[in-house]
């Protein structure tokens, strides 16, 4: 049966609902006390675990508390301090690109723009989008990481498999205001019941609501 695009919405907003209930504290769980420390958490955390990168960044954050100080890091020991990350080659150099272009482009300020924060270097959309939503409370866009791009299917939000057309897909179902907290609710919802292989349908808050997309009855937790 085709859903009408007004229908879609309208089952969106009650999925939106159903997540608030269920976890009303959601909220990015990368630790940060700044901007700058998020956007680079935020770096760090691809292909790795929220949790793995707060254990490295308690110390890292200690170490580096500038993006001068970031900028101006000898790479090796840079490397090594975020290793445990993994891609740790690629990450140093990003975040060492990113923090430069802060000290030279934005007197040492994470700038406040899409615009200007994908010219960072090692900055892409989504790294920006968190950064705006969360150290900002600006929402631009959706944050679309793997759970998100994996529930917005499952649930029929979207037909799409690349990052930016399902952004497009959601921004155009989610209140803007909501945009950020969405991809929280999304993000804690396939960590703690939507599961990639075997999600918990049985005991799911939103299962009426959902056409369980690409889900196997014998995965279903069922």
């Amino acid at each position: 049966m085709h859903e009408t695009a007004k229908a879609k919405i309208a089952r969106t907003k009650r999925i939106i609902a159903g997540l608030d209930k269920t976890y009303p504290t959601a909220h990015c769980e990368l630790v940060h006390q700044n901007p700058l420390e998020l956007l680079i958490a935020t770096i760090l955390s691809a292909q790795c675990t929220d949790k793995r990168v707060n254990i490295v960044t308690e110390k890292l954050f200690k170490k580096y508390r500038s993006a001068e100080r970031f900028a101006n890091a000898d790479l090796s020991e840079l490397e090594n301090d975020v290793r445990t990350t993994g891609f740790y080659k690629n990450k140093a150099r990003n975040i060492k690109a990113a923090c430069r272009d802060i000290v030279e482009k934005h007197g040492g300020q994470v700038p406040q723009t899409m615009e200007e924060l994908i010219q960072l270097g090692g900055v892409g959309r989504k790294t920006a989008n968190v950064v705006l939503g969360n150290a900002f409370g600006i929402n631009v866009g959706v944050v679309v990481d793997t759970h998100v791009a994996r529930l917005s299917h499952r649930f029929g939000m979207t037909s799409h498999r690349a990052p930016e057309k399902i952004e497009t897909d959601l921004m155009a179902l989610v209140p803007q205001k909501q945009w950020a907290l969405f991809s929280h609710l999304l993000i804690w919802h396939g960590r703690r019941r939507c599961f990639a292989r075997k999600p918990d349908c049985a005991h799911c808050e939103v299962l009426k609501l959902c056409p369980r997309i690409g889900v196997k009855e014998s995965a279903a937790g069922k």
